[in-house]
């Protein structure tokens, strides 16, 4: 099992990540793995430990990285934001000491964390002048969704015909009427074309995260000429995406061989 390094990138106490280094000559490609759970504090890195392992034992440097969540001190807009930046542009300070190939990069989300991966891709080499006032300065390569939250306005919908309190709300810090500037800045969709590979892969059972969310975004990256496939697994639920030791982590594994 590859040694972990606790790394911080500021100074609160979940803005850390794992960095774990293969078993193989360097410089190595690099994973960039960001949890699920809602952007909601009682849910951690330790969500992607088991995935980080399994990559990092098939070659990959893996950079599992937290993030202040809702229910932290500066989680949800713009905090969370400024932190998946901030970790992914930490990488350029650490590249040489662990030997990593920044020119082989994949940011791999679940859920939320799929939702704050495609976001990530937005904001490659651009500067823009909104409340994030942040870049990301590292390329990535690809991105890989797996049940990713594509369209923040489509979640909030979906809680509301729920009748449950909104995550998406709370993370957003309104409803899309209440403060719909942000969604438009933070919703994957609304971002559309990313300009860069992104893979969909979701259960099509899955209830947490309707799979039609992820069929509708590739209709319209595709639309709008990304380049973009999307993988719907027949019955597989939410959870089974990250797994290692289900039936659905072959299809993960797979689509990083094709961005490698």
């Amino acid at each position: 099992m590859a040694e972990v390094n606790h790394i911080p990138y500021g100074n609160h106490s979940s803005q850390i990540g794992e960095l774990r280094i293969p078993d193989y000559p360097g410089p190595n490609p690099v994973v960039i793995t960001i949890h699920g759970g809602f952007w909601q504090s009682k849910y951690g890195l330790e969500e992607n430990v088991p995935l980080a392992e399994d990559l990092t034992s098939r070659g990959y440097a893996t950079w599992n990285i937290e993030y202040r969540r809702v229910g932290e001190d500066g989680g949800g807009w713009p905090g969370t934001f400024i932190d998946v930046i901030d970790a992914v542009n930490h990488l350029t300070q650490i590249e040489e000491r662990f030997q990593l190939d920044l020119s082989r990069v994949v940011i791999l989300g679940h859920s939320a964390g799929g939702h704050l991966a495609l976001w990530l891709a937005s904001r490659m080499n651009q500067v823009q002048m909104d409340e994030i006032n942040k870049t990301l300065h590292v390329p990535i390569q690809s991105v890989i969704s797996l049940a990713g939250v594509s369209d923040l306005k489509k979640m909030w919908e979906i809680h509301e015909e729920q009748g449950i309190s909104s995550h998406v709300a709370s993370f957003m810090g309104g409803s899309p009427q209440e403060v719909s500037g942000r969604y438009w800045i933070a919703s994957p969709i609304e971002l559309l074309p990313l300009n860069v590979e992104q893979i969909l892969i979701h259960g099509e059972v899955d209830r947490h995260v309707p799979v039609e969310m992820s069929i509708e975004y590739h209709r319209r990256a595709i639309e709008q000429g990304d380049k973009v496939r999307l993988i719907v697994l027949p019955e597989v639920e939410h959870f089974m995406v990250i797994d290692p030791s289900s039936s659905a982590w072959k299809s993960v594994t797979n689509a990083l061989e094709i961005s490698r």
